[in-house]
């Protein structure tokens, strides 16, 4: 069980300067993006920075839902800066990126495909040092200052795959939940739907003593390892204050209360699927946001198409947990009625179709696109998505039911439309 350092509270940014100070930082590289290096979040870090007389220089040519090349840019910055600690400022695309730049700069060596997750990198494990690395997360999201991942679309197959290794967890996640309120609505939505998923999908996903074959070295084992007791703590209390806050969150901009709890619940969460790991909404979202057409959501100030990845994610989401509800019913029945569903009269072999229908109305109730159809996708499109999931192994596999490519074309079209 691998535990992250978290500080959390309102201004604990301005410590970030001590932090470095403190590590005897000499160089030190601030990565953003192009958006938020000029908002709250970013000009906190660096009076703190300044403040405290550290040297640093800034990388805010991140891209929101990373590629391999911008992978590739980020760490030929940090090859270049011979940096001595990171710090990253943004959402899950900042943090990821900067995750990547620290490892490939502390194995200069490497080729980009070891350390990218099987069958479609070498997955290699890190057996190298790595530098400090303090993350101050921006939306309450991916739980990525908690977590050895990273992710990005890799272009040439159209997909996303990823990095996953304990040893690019970040060193500290300074949660201060001002930075929450620069956030526009709609990100507050898709970045609270990954929150969303990472619990039930945690909480639901294959036990630990189920997955199979055991690592012949500990230093084999994955970081996402199945459905345990430890996680599952983390998950149900998340998947509480989602249920409880989200939709304030993002119907009031002004509403602190409700933007701090979420800020702790994706932290909360990202320590539960950071060792249990996530399953088929994750799975199938890797192809929906790498086959992204001509989408481009609102509140989202890129000049490229994206599907932001909280949406890739919980647009397949009914469609998936009424396939896996078979398995562990009563855990989708609790979530369901954690999520405000009455199962009071309810009968263990509906929880499926219970829980389904919850999120339906949850996304209903949250103006979310209706399904896949609604982002750009059709019929036509199934056997590429089908595709593109297939690579997943890493997530797929810890679905507690398993899946043909039949199943999978099923929760596709399933997802076509929800409501």
């Amino acid at each position: 069980m691998a535990i992250s350092n978290i500080r959390y509270g309102e201004g604990v940014t301005k410590e970030i300067g001590m932090d470095l100070q403190n590590l005897g930082a000499r160089r030190v590289c601030v990565m953003t993006d192009k958006n938020l290096s000029k908002l709250p979040p970013v000009n906190a870090v660096l009076n703190s920075l300044a403040k405290y007389g550290i040297n640093f220089q800034i990388y805010d040519n991140v891209r929101v839902e990373p590629t391999d090349q911008s992978f590739l840019d980020a760490i030929r910055f940090a090859k270049k800066g011979e940096f001595d600690a990171y710090v990253a400022v943004g959402g899950g695309s900042v943090i990821d990126t900067c995750k990547a730049a620290n490892l490939y700069a502390a194995s200069p060596t490497s080729e980009f495909l070891d350390y990218v997750n099987a069958p479609i990198g070498k997955g290699k494990p890190v057996t190298v040092p790595l530098k400090p690395l303090i993350a101050v997360p921006t939306t309450s999201g991916t739980g990525s200052e908690t977590t050895g991942v990273a992710i990005f679309d890799f272009k040439e197959l159209k997909v996303k795959t990823g990095i996953a290794s304990r040893a690019i967890k970040p060193t500290l996640g300074i949660i201060d939940p001002l930075h929450t309120l620069s956030m526009p609505e709609r990100i507050v939505a898709n970045s609270g739907f990954d929150v969303l998923c990472h619990a039930l999908e945690s909480y639901t996903a294959l036990p630990y003593n189920m997955r199979s074959p055991c690592p012949s070295n500990p230093i084999n084992r994955p970081a996402y390892q199945g459905s345990n007791p430890v996680s599952d703590v983390w998950a149900l209390h998340a998947l509480r204050i989602v249920a409880k806050y989200l939709k304030r969150a993002i119907r009031n901009p002004e509403d602190r209360e409700a933007r701090a709890n979420m800020h702790l619940a994706s932290a909360f969460a990202g320590i539960g699927f950071g060792n249990a790991g996530v399953h088929l909404c994750h799975g199938m979202s890797y192809p929906i946001s790498g086959l992204v057409k001509t989408y481009k959501p609102k509140d989202y100030n890129v000049d490229h198409s994206l599907v932001p990845h909280g949406l890739s994610v919980v647009l397949t989401s009914p469609a998936v947990f009424a396939f896996t509800a078979q398995i562990h019913p009563e855990r989708h029945l609790e979530a369901a009625e954690i999520l405000g569903a009455d199962i009071r009269t309810a009968r263990i072999k509906d929880a499926g179709f219970i829980l389904a229908d919850t999120l339906r109305k949850f996304l209903f109730d949250l103006n979310v696109d209706d399904g896949l159809a609604a982002i750009g996708y059709s019929k036509a499109d199934i056997p590429a998505l089908v595709k593109g999931t297939l690579p997943q192994e890493r997530v797929t596999k810890l679905s507690p039911r398993p899946q043909t490519e039949e199943d999978l074309s099923a929760l596709f079209e399933a997802s076509m439309k929800l409501y």
